[in-house]
């Protein structure tokens, strides 16, 4: 292992991965602001969003708009998966240390974690991808199921009258507005808390906008993965040179608005919800 790698940066997530994050980001942030507008129309932030942008059918057109977006770039991920695993032969896309998939030494993760916080075992040891971070990818499909699922039936609503009793319209509105609140507050908290503000990676974590890390970081974050790249020699295939100052004030910018905007939602929308 390179004990002078702590200046070496090194590739982490593709150019494409970037800029697919880079799309949910808005996407979702969209879908939560103009969402919770809707919402909870009955409050004056809410009036006053809507105004601001001109009126609440405006807001329902960019709501549909971020739907419509945010599901071409899931149903691009999920395409692009299947064709690494099935045309172009990868390895490791459904399993191993490289995939999402959740394996049991995530649950051992897990487990060796809980006993970490209480002062009774080490940290555990991770690999390419930490269980919290397949917890967060996972979501996604759940939100894109049971969220925008319910979404498009209530925006397709004659459509789907004509094959399901109308009640299940009902439930539909239901759903997706409990589940939407749910992801907003998931997002705002635990993601933003796990991506940003933990103590070892505050007031931010650039790499998925640089998508490099240094290789003292790599190597103390992920020391299985940085380990087995490193004695097989993929870790110079990563090699890259530090992100550029612009890519960096860019990582700032991106994420204090995003931080602010979400915390912002998520307070309006704790004190809606409470005070309903």
């Amino acid at each position: 292992m390179n004990s002078n790698d702590s200046n070496r940066y090194y590739f982490r997530f593709s150019l494409g991965q970037r800029y697919l994050h880079g799309l949910v980001i808005i996407t979702f942030l969209g879908l939560a602001a103009t969402g919770m507008t809707l919402r909870f129309s009955e409050r004056e932030w809410a009036k006053w969003l809507a105004q601001m942008t001109g009126g609440f059918a405006a807001v329902l057109s960019l709501h549909k708009l971020c739907a419509v977006l945010i599901s071409a770039g899931f149903l691009y991920h999920v395409g692009d998966i299947l064709f690494r695993a099935t045309v172009k032969k990868e390895q490791g896309v459904f399993w191993g240390p490289n995939s999402m998939t959740p394996q049991p030494k995530d649950a051992l993760d897990l487990y060796q974690m809980l006993r970490w916080f209480l002062w009774m075992g080490p940290e555990p040891k991770f690999d390419h991808f930490a269980y919290w971070e397949k917890f967060d990818y996972w979501a996604v499909f759940w939100g894109m199921a049971i969220i925008g699922f319910s979404g498009y039936m209530m925006w397709f609503g004659p459509f789907f009258a004509r094959l399901v009793p109308g009640y299940v319209l009902n439930i539909a509105l239901l759903i997706h507005g409990e589940e939407a609140l749910l992801a907003v507050w998931f997002i705002f908290i635990i993601h933003f808390f796990n991506s940003h503000l933990r103590p070892e990676k505050f007031p931010l974590d650039p790499v998925i906008f640089t998508g490099r890390v240094s290789g003292g970081e790599y190597r103390h974050e992920r020391p299985l993965d940085y380990s087995r790249l490193d004695e097989s020699g993929g870790l110079e295939m990563l090699r890259s040179d530090p992100p550029p100052r612009w890519l960096n004030n860019f990582s700032r910018l991106i994420t204090v608005v995003s931080v602010s905007i979400g915390f912002s939602l998520l307070v309006l929308t704790l004190i809606a919800f409470w005070t309903e």
